[in-house]
């Protein structure tokens, strides 16, 4: 059985929303890939939420750090701060340092997918300033595979890319992820559980 787990921070919903076409994405490759969804544990008091006019978070567990040991694989999404990864994210995995003590995430696999405000809020720094974490673990990073479909139309918006699958938001918020967008999430999550299979079953064998 390959595992992989799909890890968020979601502050209006987009991010939980493009994990459940990820998650899909990853269950249609074979029934032998396990696939559990998570949040990372919030770092703003509730009253900051409500003045933001943040909806509820998804129900779906909080993972602590040591979860990441018992995967084969993770993807990671959430929203970009700044032109960076978000501090929630950021504290997750700045929590890892016991496992990177016993090395006990090498040779595994990670992606990522985000959401930015703007279409030039940061959707590839935010991607340069998570693979570091990657690179100290000696966790593979897999980003999206070429010929994705509709990234070279310039009809739309279209967020994400060769980084990650992902969705621009608007200032506000408001703008509803694309199907062409979630289109890409399947696809990012197909991939992925591919790529993880490939490895784990040509190691057993």
């Amino acid at each position: 059985m390959v595992k992989i787990l799909v890890v968020i921070y979601s502050t209006y919903t987009h991010i939980y929303q493009l994990a459940l076409e990820v998650k899909k994405g990853i269950e249609s490759v074979s029934p032998s890939v396990e696939v559990e969804l998570y949040q990372v544990p919030e770092t703003l008091s509730q009253e900051i939420l409500d003045k933001m006019h943040a909806p509820p978070k998804p129900d779906i567990p909080i993972i602590t750090a040591d979860k990441l040991a018992e995967a084969d694989g993770f993807l990671f999404g959430f929203p970009t701060r700044f032109g960076t990864l978000p501090a929630q994210f950021k504290a997750f995995l700045d929590s890892t340092g016991q496992l990177w003590y016993t090395n006990a995430l090498n040779r595994k696999f990670a992606g990522i997918f985000y959401s930015t405000s703007t279409q030039h809020g940061g959707q590839e720094t935010t991607a340069f300033t998570t693979v570091t974490y990657f690179a100290h673990h000696g966790i593979i990073y897999v980003p999206l595979q070429n010929g994705i479909p509709h990234y070279g139309k310039v009809d739309e918006i279209i967020g994400g890319g060769p980084w990650g699958s992902g969705t621009i938001t608007g200032s506000d918020a408001s703008r509803p992820i694309s199907e062409k967008e979630k289109e890409a999430s399947r696809l990012q999550g197909k991939d992925f559980a591919e790529v993880v299979s490939a490895y784990v079953n040509g190691k057993k064998a």
